[in-house]
Parts: structure tokens; C-alpha cells; sequence
């Protein structure tokens, strides 16, 4: 009988952790404006070995996204990240790729899609600057959104969708043209 009750209670402990997960992983997390977050200010090698300092596109609105070619939803995202940089691009949108992992696999990943964005390959650094900028769960596609001022605005753990998107940068794009009104 206590076997039982141990054993239930241990399944019910089981299904709270991984229901609260799954809201974690669902639910998107706003930043208020004007709250930033650690310094961006940070440089990591390209899949070449130079150097690419997050301060060459201050200014711009980034959407810097954490992902490792292991990580199937990271995969899952990139095309449309490609097409969203394609078009919000001239709008002054910048992505940033920081891959989690090794130069040789991301290498291998970059020959065959044509990532038209930077990207930097962090290794464990990526995932301490991603611990740092609000990934308290460790998620992986982790993507955070910061506006032309530097100020991060969004954090997405996991996948980040074309609508999430376009809901929280549209505003972003029209805010420096109310500001000049």
C-alpha cells in the first residue's frame, strides 16, 4: 500500500515538472520597455574564426538567436528566420545566429542551407551569455529581441514563429518615427 502511494505520488510530481515545462516553453516572456538585461556587449568567432562583436549592429532592431545543429525545433526555425531576414532586413532587422557547439558541425550545417545572417559560434560560452540574457530553463531555440535602443524587449524560449515575430517587432519599427513626431 505505501509502495503504491510512493509511486503515485512520485508520478503526480513527474507530470506537475513536465506540464510546467511545457508552459515555459510556450509562453513567450515580454520584457517591459526600458528593462534591459546583461551588458550586450559580447564577440564570438564566425564558422571562418573572425571575430564578430555584437556592437557592429547597434542600432538595429536584433533578434539574436541561440540554437545547435542537434536541436531539431532550432532547424525547424531557421528557414523562416532566413525569409523574415530577407524582408525586414532593409526595415533595419539584424539576426544573429549563436550556435551552442563546435565550429566543424556548424561549418557543416552552413554548407548546406544558405544562412543569409551572421552567425558566431559560441560553444558553452553561448549557453552562459543565453543564461545571462533570461534563459533560466536551459531552452534551446532560445531567442532574444532587442530594440534600437539596446533594450531587450522579448525573450522566446523555444521556437519562435513567424506571427510571434511580426507582433512584437512591427511595433518596434514604427516606434523611432512616433518618437520623432
Amino acid at each position: 500500500m505505501k509502495k503504491n502511494i510512493v509511486i503515485g505520488l512520485v508520478v503526480l510530481v513527474a507530470l506537475a515538472g513536465g506540464l510546467w515545462v511545457q508552459v515555459l516553453r510556450q509562453a513567450p516572456v515580454s520584457t517591459p520597455p526600458g528593462i534591459g538585461a546583461a551588458s550586450l556587449d559580447f564577440a564570438f568567432p564566425d564558422v571562418d574564426g573572425q571575430m564578430q562583436n555584437i556592437r557592429q549592429w547597434q542600432g538595429k532592431i536584433l533578434v539574436i538567436n541561440f540554437w545547435a545543429t542537434w536541436c531539431g525545433p532550432c532547424l525547424q526555425e531557421i528557414p523562416e528566420f532566413i525569409r523574415l531576414q530577407d524582408e525586414y532586413g532593409g526595415r533595419g532587422v539584424q539576426f544573429v545566429g549563436i550556435a551552442i557547439e563546435d565550429r566543424e558541425a556548424v561549418a557543416a550545417y552552413l554548407k548546406g542551407v544558405a544562412v543569409n545572417y551572421p552567425v558566431m559560434v559560441a560553444g558553452d560560452a553561448g549557453s552562459y551569455l543565453a543564461r545571462q540574457l533570461g534563459n533560466i530553463i536551459n531552452a534551446v531555440p532560445f531567442t532574444v529581441i532587442v530594440d534600437h535602443q539596446g533594450q531587450i524587449v522579448h525573450r522566446q524560449p523555444g521556437e519562435l514563429s513567424r506571427q510571434q515575430f511580426q507582433r512584437i517587432v512591427e511595433p518596434l519599427l514604427t516606434a523611432p518615427l512616433l518618437a520623432a513626431k
